[in-house]
């Protein structure tokens, strides 16, 4: 069997081939600038493959999506949509989003924006917050990484609530459904954190309809994708209070512009795309489990529904 990698970078395109070979020592694994025999060629492993990448591969079993989204995968125009795309997901990876949202939820909870504004300006001042039983966070997408986020939220002593577009019941976790419930469920949230896969229904959800309908003075957390934020919609509910604060991993373009207003609102923090940051070591074991498992059976639990987009 032959695999071709493809990741942004030639440094960490050649991380992930070394990891891989390593584990599948039977297998061919180079890059896709290399490819050597492209008919040999069964699998791809991608992150943000260029437009047509796939089109010199003709007995493409599966490509691999180095991250539980494929939307950047369906990006490609040229892409043939028979070919079956697996996600890459695990236990490390949604610990990780679990870390993420429960740091920077605890961030927005107890005001720590505030804190570091006062301390640069030598400031004492003692703010009091309610306790987390008393404060109301929602989570937009409830699939592994959101439920998973969810349930550590509920477990820190938050009010939880989780939207999803299908019914999904999940232990301390009050639960919405798809448009019916949305606006039930958008009022309520205090601190309104963004999980959801990146859909045609789901580009620009966080926009300025939304916004409005948050409790005054609400805080957005979003490290689900870019492309479901209204940037300038944010920006003008973040200048006119009816947002307090808005953490951000992801953006329309990456790495964000270093001329982008985002980096010095003051009312907005950046990460650069860090929330479930995958690596080789880690992630690579999963990709050799998923294509030994697709190569013997056909099929993997992680296969994605092109036709949901996620």
């Amino acid at each position: 069997m032959s695999i071709v990698v493809s990741i942004p970078g030639v440094d960490k395109t050649n991380w992930w081939i070394e990891q891989l070979q390593g584990l599948l020592p039977a297998w061919t694994i180079r890059s896709f600038h290399d490819p050597g025999d492209v008919e040999a060629v069964t699998y791809a492993v991608v992150w943000k493959p260029k437009t047509g990448a796939f089109l010199p591969f003709p007995n493409l079993k599966a490509i691999v999506s180095l991250g539980a989204g494929i939307d950047h995968v369906l990006a490609d125009t040229k892409l043939p949509r028979q070919i079956p795309i697996i996600r890459t997901v695990g236990t490390d990876l949604t610990q990780r989003m679990r870390e993420y949202v429960a740091l920077h939820v605890l961030r927005h909870h107890r005001d720590m924006p505030t804190i570091s504004a006062n301390q640069r300006e030598r400031r004492w001042k003692q703010l009091v917050v309610p306790p987390a039983t008393n404060r109301t966070v929602g989570v937009m997408g409830l699939g592994n990484l959101g439920s998973a986020a969810a349930s550590t939220l509920s477990a820190l002593g938050f009010e939880t609530l989780g939207w999803s577009r299908t019914k999904r019941d999940i232990e301390g976790i009050t639960t919405f459904t798809g448009e019916a419930g949305f606006s039930a469920f958008v009022g309520r949230c205090e601190i309104l954190v963004c999980l959801l896969p990146l859909t045609d229904a789901t580009t620009g959800i966080l926009d300025g309809r939304l916004f409005t309908r948050l409790p005054r003075g609400a805080s957005v957390i979003n490290a689900g994708r870019g492309q479901h934020l209204v940037e300038d919609d944010l920006l003008a509910a973040l200048d006119s209070g009816q947002l307090s604060h808005a953490t951000l991993d992801v953006f329309h373009v990456e790495p964000l512009p270093s001329e982008h207003p985002f980096w010095t609102h003051p009312h907005i923090t950046v990460t650069p795309h860090i929330a479930s940051l995958i690596d080789a070591p880690t992630g690579s074991r999963i990709v050799a489990a998923n294509l030994e498992r697709f190569e013997r059976e056909g099929s993997v639990p992680d296969l994605a529904d092109a036709e949901r987009g996620y």
